[in-house]
């Protein structure tokens, strides 16, 4: 089953277990809004790449309420459900599209995604990254809060472990997990040293690893021009 398909199945509860799954919630989404450096004002142009549900679109359009973001996601469903969450927000345009494949043609100050480059292989995730390099403005920022393979199979598995243990005390229902185990299955997770050196390789400046919580990390790269 392919990556579209398995979320399009699992679209209607997806929201449901976000905090049970993720057990840093808050801090990992959080950061992301903290750190984008632009005035709440600004009228920036933002590209949300693996938009899903709507969940990380709306906490930045609530954050810089002058923005317009394009949504692009593979999942016609998941768009769907953002449509609905976001409906009260005009400059929000929605896309279904695999963004490896299809990605945007403009401009953006900014790009983020939230778990979704890590269903993509290594060399899809440099491609993508030369691609976003090409597509931000002068000093825009790239933002990626995502999951991070273990930088060996030990790290790996304390990783898994200690997600496992802490979405069961957080009281994950096994349907949930079970959903979730399924859609893991599609992932194809690099180490965190290895995608900040493909930012750097790519010419990405000011390369940070803002956030890390075992296997969720949030850092970012921009597009300085080179004097």
């Amino acid at each position: 089953m392919k990556v579209r398909d398995k979320f399009d199945q699992y679209a209607s509860n997806y929201d449901e277990s976000r905090k049970q799954l993720i057990p840093c919630f808050n801090e990992f989404y959080g950061t992301i809004t903290k750190i984008i450096p632009f005035s709440s004002a600004s009228n920036l142009s933002i590209l949300d790449l693996g938009a899903g549900t709507g969940l990380l679109t709306g906490k930045i359009i609530k954050k810089f309420p002058n923005a317009q973001i394009t949504a692009i996601d593979i999942s016609s469903q998941m768009i769907e459900i953002a449509k609905s969450r976001l409906k009260e927000y005009e400059s929000i345009n929605y896309q279904v599209a695999d963004y490896s494949h299809n990605f945007p043609s403009k401009k953006f100050d900014l790009i983020v995604s939230s778990l979704s480059i890590h269903h993509l292989a290594d060399e899809c995730k440099i491609k993508l990254f030369r691609q976003i390099k090409k597509s931000l403005n002068e000093n825009g920022v790239f933002i990626n809060a995502d999951q991070v393979l273990g930088e060996s199979r030990e790290i790996e598995k304390i990783y898994h472990r200690n997600w496992l243990e802490e979405v069961k005390a957080n009281g994950v229902t096994e349907k949930a997990l079970s959903e979730a185990l399924d859609r893991m299955k599609e992932d194809k997770m690099a180490s965190l040293p290895n995608q900040l050196n493909w930012l750097r390789d790519q010419g990405f400046s000011e390369v940070v690893c803002w956030y890390k919580n075992y296997r969720f990390a949030v850092y970012s790269g921009t597009n300085k021009l080179k004097t």
